[in-house]
C-alpha cells in the first residue's frame, strides 16, 4: 500500500505541490485571523461546583479580582511636599481610562453625625484647604484615630502605606488590559522619580497581564529560535543548503497550519496553545530527518534516485505515520478532560501532529524528485566516525553486557524511586517567577506589611430573604465579627472586610469619633445607630463611602452578606488547611441548620483549577498509555514486542520523576505537562527501532541476534541525530524566566536523552531476553 502511495505522490507530484501550496495559503489567512486570547483561562469545567459558586457569586457582588495595588513604605508620608506628591499620584491614578475607583490615604473620609436629618455625613480628612504642615499633622491624627483604615491602607508599626486601584473588569479581559497597566506604571514611575521613593505593584490585574504577555513574548522568540537551532543542525548534519530549507519549509508549513487549525475550531491563542508553534517544528524536523536519512541511506545503495525516493516513501511511511499518530495521541488525550485550557490544548496539538505528517509525506518526496541526486558531501554523515564508534560500542554491550544493562536500570530506578517519595505537589499563583523578579518581589512586599493581596471571600446566606436588615441583622453581624476575628488571628491573612466593620465605623461616628467606641453596635444602642445606618442607606448622592460598603456587601435581597479576606499566596499545599480551619470555624459560629457559610474567590478557583488540572494531567498519561499501546499491538501483533516497547518509554518517565524528587522541582500544572508531552515523543524512538527491526528479521533469516545488532547500527544513526535534534529544540525552553517553561525546557530534554539511551539499550537487550527460542518465519 505504502509503495502505491508513493507512486501516487511521485506521479502527481506538481499537482499535490500546488494543491498543497494552495491549502497553506488558505490556512494562513485563517492564522492571520487569530487573536490572543485575554480572557483568563479556566482551568476548571464549568459545572464543577466550585466553578458554579465562584460565578454565582460575582453575579451577586461582582468581581474580586480587579483591585491593582501600589504601596510604598516610608518615614516621609506626612510631610506636607510628600503627601501632596502623593495625592497627586491618587490623582493621575483615576484620570486613567477604565480606572473605576481608587482608595488610598488622601481620600479618606471620616463619618460624621447629624443629628437634624439623621445621617452619618461623609467628610473627607485630607481636604485640599490643607496648605501647611500643622494642618497636615492634625488631620493625620484625625486619620489615625480611626481604626477602620487600619491594615486596610496603612501599616504603622512598618511605616507602609498602601493604594487600592479597582479596575473595570470587561477591559481585563481585553487587549486594553495592557494598555491600562502601563499607565499604571508610567504614573507609579513619575512618583518614584519625583520622591526617590520606592513603589510596589502588585494584585492580580497587574500580575496575570505581565505574566501573560512575557509568556506570550517568550514564544515568538522560542518559535524563531527552535528554527534557528534546528537549521543549524540540520546544514551541519545534511552539508545542504537545499536540503535544510526543505525541512525548514515542512515545518514552517506545519505552524501556519497549526495556526490556522486553532482559528478554524474557533479558539484563541491561550498560555497553553502558544506552545504548539514550537511543538511542531521539534516534531516536524525529526519527520523530516527520517525520510531524508532514508533517502540517503537507500541511494547509497542503490544509485537509483526514483527508487530511493519509493524506498523512503515504503518504508517510511507507516513508521512515520505511527510517530506522529502516537505523538498526536500524547496530546489528544487532553482533550477527553473537561478543563477548557487543557481540551484546546489537545485538540489543536493532535490534529497539527498529523497535519506534519501530511505535510512531510507529500512534500518531502514531491519536492526531493526535483532536486539533484543527493552528492558524496551530502551523505558524508551517514560515515560518522564518532557516532559510528558509539553504536558498535552499544551493539557490543548489548551483546555481551546483558547482565551490567539490567544492573544500571535497576540502579537507576532505585534511584528514581526513593526522589519520587520526595515529590511534593504544590502550586503558587506567582510560581514560576524567579525570587528575584519585580512581581515576585512587590507581591512579597504586600505579604510583609499587608499580609498579602490574594482575594478570598466567604459568603453567608441566612436562608431567608429580608434577615440581613432590621435589629435581627445585629445577631448576624455578631458572627461575621467573631469569625472574621479569628482569620485576622492568622499571619498569612489580613483583618477581612465586612459590614460589621462598617457598623463599627459608623457606631465611632455615632458617639463623636471616639475610638474607644469602635464596636459593633448592641442592643442597647443598636436602635440609634440603626437609624443612621438606614439613612445613610437610602442617600440618593449615592457617594457615602459606609452606604457604598452597604450595597457591596449585603445582596439585594438581603439574604447573603459577603467578608472579604486578602491574604498571602500560601501555595496548594498550605492554602487546603487554613480553608479547612476557617471552615471548621464558621461552622462552630454558625448554626448549620440557618446558615451556609461559603468559602470562594480567586484563591479557591485557583487551588481547585490546580488540582483540576494535575489530575487531568495524571489521567490523560494513563489514557495515552493505553491508546499508544493499542496502536504498538496493532502495529506489530505481538504482546512480547508491546511488551519490550512499553518498558524502556516506562523507565525515562520514572527517572524523571525521581529526579524532581531529588532536586525539590514539585509537580504543578507546569511540570506535569512534561510527562505526556516526552511519552508522546519518545515512543516515536521506539516504534522507529521495532519497524526496522521487523522489516530487517527476513534479511537476517529471523536470526534475531544478527537482526538486533544490524538494527542499531541501521537505525541508530537517524536515532541519535533526531535525538540531538528533539534535546536542542527543549533545551531552548530553559532560557525563560518562568520556572515552568524552564522545567518543560529541560525536564523534557533530559526525559529524551534517557529515552534515547534505553532504546538504544535497553530495548535490544529485552528484543533478545524476551526472543523465541527457535525463530520461525511467524514472528513478528
Amino acid at each position: 500500500m505504502w509503495q502505491r502511495l508513493g507512486k501516487f505522490v511521485l506521479k502527481f507530484r506538481g499537482p499535490l505541490l500546488i494543491l498543497l501550496l494552495a491549502i497553506t495559503v488558505v490556512m494562513g489567512f485563517f492564522a492571520s485571523q487569530v487573536k490572543l486570547s485575554y480572557e483568563f483561562s479556566k482551568a476548571i469545567p464549568t459545572d464543577n461546583p466550585k466553578y458554579k459558586e465562584y460565578i454565582a457569586f460575582k453575579q451577586m457582588f461582582g468581581d474580586d479580582g480587579n483591585l491593582l495595588v501600589a504601596g510604598i513604605q516610608t518615614e516621609n508620608l506626612f510631610e506636607l511636599s510628600f503627601f501632596n506628591e502623593y495625592k497627586k499620584l491618587h490623582e493621575q491614578l483615576k484620570k486613567i481610562e477604565f480606572v473605576e475607583d481608587v482608595l488610598s490615604i488622601p481620600s479618606a473620609v471620616s463619618l460624621k453625625k447629624d443629628s437634624a436629618s439623621q445621617k452619618l455625613v461623609a467628610q473627607k480628612i485630607f481636604t485640599d484647604t490643607i496648605v501647611t504642615q500643622q494642618q497636615l499633622n492634625i488631620a493625620k491624627d484625625k486619620f489615625y484615630n480611626l481604626p477602620f483604615y487600619r491594615g486596610l491602607l496603612y501599616n504603622s508599626e512598618l511605616k507602609a502605606y498602601l493604594i487600592a486601584v479597582r479596575i473595570n473588569k470587561d477591559v481585563l479581559n481585553s487587549a486594553a488590559r495592557t494598555k491600562v497597566i502601563n499607565e499604571i506604571t508610567e504614573a507609579v514611575k513619575k512618583f518614584e522619580d519625583t520622591t526617590k521613593t520606592d513603589v510596589h505593584l502588585s494584585g492580580l490585574p497587574l500580575i496575570r497581564t505581565v505574566v501573560a504577555d512575557r509568556i506570550q513574548n517568550e514564544m515568538r522568540y522560542f518559535l524563531f529560535g527552535s528554527l534557528l537551532l534546528s537549521a543549524l543542525i540540520l546544514a551541519l548534519f545534511f552539508r545542504s543548503v537545499s536540503t535544510t530549507l526543505l525541512s525548514l519549509l515542512v515545518v514552517i508549513m506545519g505552524v501556519v497550519w497549526s495556526v490556522g487549525v486553532l482559528y478554524l475550531c474557533g479558539y484563541q491563542i491561550t498560555l497553553l496553545t502558544a506552545l504548539i508553534p514550537c511543538l511542531v517544528v521539534v516534531i516536524g524536523i525529526p519527520n523530516c530527518i527520517y525520510f531524508i536519512n532514508k533517502y540517503h541511506s537507500s541511494y547509497i545503495q542503490t544509485n537509483d534516485k526514483q527508487k530511493s525516493l519509493l524506498d523512503m516513501v515504503s518504508k517510511m511511511g507507516v513508521v512515520t505515520l505511527f510517530c506522529n499518530l502516537t505523538a498526536a495521541i500524547g496530546f489528544a488525550v487532553f482533550a477527553l478532560t473537561k478543563s477548557a485550557i487543557l481540551k484546546e490544548f489537545g485538540v489543536v496539538a493532535g490534529i497539527s501532529i498529523m497535519v506534519i505528517f501530511v505535510v512531510s509525506f507529500i512534500l518531502l518526496p514531491a519536492a526531493l524528485s526535483y532536486l539533484p541526486v543527493p552528492k558524496p558531501s551530502q551523505t558524508k554523515y551517514l560515515n560518522n566516525k564518532w557516532i559510528i564508534n558509539f553504536l558498535l560500542r552499544i551493539e557490543r554491550w548489548v551483546l555481551h553486557n546483558k547482565k551490567m544493562v539490567y544492573v544500571i536500570t535497576a540502579a537507576a530506578l532505585i534511584f528514581a524511586v526513593a526522589g519520587i517519595f520526595k515529590l511534593k505537589s504544590v502550586s503558587f499563583i506567582v510560581d514560576d517567577l524567579p525570587k528575584t523578579d519585580r512581581v515576585y518581589t512587590d507581591l512579597k512586599f504586600f505579604e510583609k506589611n499587608f499580609h498579602g493581596v490574594m482575594p478570598l471571600e466567604i459568603v453567608v446566606d441566612t436562608k431567608k430573604t429580608g434577615w440581613i436588615g432590621g435589629a435581627r441583622a445585629l445577631s448576624v453581624f455578631e458572627k461575621v465579627d467573631e469569625l472574621s476575628t479569628f482569620i485576622a488571628s492568622h499571619k498569612e491573612m489580613n483583618r477581612p472586610l465586612s459590614v460589621a466593620e462598617g457598623m463599627k465605623f459608623a457606631k465611632q461616628a455615632y458617639f463623636d469619633g471616639d475610638s474607644a467606641n469602635y464596636l459593633l453596635p448592641n442592643s442597647f444602642d443598636g436602635g440609634f445607630v440603626g437609624e443612621y445606618l438606614r439613612s445613610s442607606n437610602d442617600d440618593s448622592g449615592g457617594k457615602n463611602n459606609l452606604s457604598k460598603m452597604l450595597t457591596s456587601f449585603i445582596d439585594s435581597t438581603k439574604q447573603f452578606t459577603r467578608i472579604s479576606v486578602n491574604m498571602a499566596d500560601v501555595g496548594t499545599e498550605k492554602l487546603p488547611v487554613l480553608l479547612a480551619g476557617i471552615e471548621q470555624k464558621a461552622n462552630e459560629v454558625f448554626d448549620t441548620s440557618k446558615y451556609h457559610v461559603q468559602l470562594t474567590g480567586t484563591s479557591i478557583t485557583f487551588l481547585e483549577g490546580s488540582r483540576f488540572i494535575v489530575n487531568g494531567l495524571e489521567d490523560s498519561i494513563f489514557w495515552a498509555f493505553l491508546l499508544i499501546a493499542l496502536c504498538m499491538l496493532y502495529l506489530f501483533k505481538s504482546v512480547r514486542i508491546l511488551l519490550c516497547s512499553l518498558i524502556p518509554n516506562v523507565i525515562p518517565l520514572v527517572i524523571t520523576a525521581g529526579i524532581m524528587g531529588w532536586v525539590s522541582v514539585p509537580l504543578k500544572p507546569s511540570t506535569v505537562l512534561v510527562f505526556s508531552v516526552a511519552l508522546g515523543i519518545a515512543v516515536d524512538i521506539t516504534i522507529r527501532f521495532l519497524v526496522n527491526y521487523k522489516q530487517e528479521l527476513p534479511t537476517y533469516n529471523y536470526n534475531v541476534l544478527e537482526t538486533v545488532g544490524a538494527t542499531i547500527r541501521n537505525t541508530g544513526l537517524s536515532i541519535v541525530y533526531t535525538a540531538l535534534v528533539l534535546i536542542a529544540g527543549f533545551v531552548i525552553f530553559c532560557g525563560s524566566s518562568f520556572g515552568g517553561t524552564q522545567a518543560l525546557g529541560w525536564l523534557t530534554s533530559a526525559t529524551l536523552l534517557i529515552a534515547t539511551l534505553t532504546n538504544l539499550v535497553l530495548l535490544p537487550v529485552l528484543l533478545l531476553l524476551l526472543a523465541p527460542k527457535k525463530p520461525t518465519k511467524k514472528h513478528s
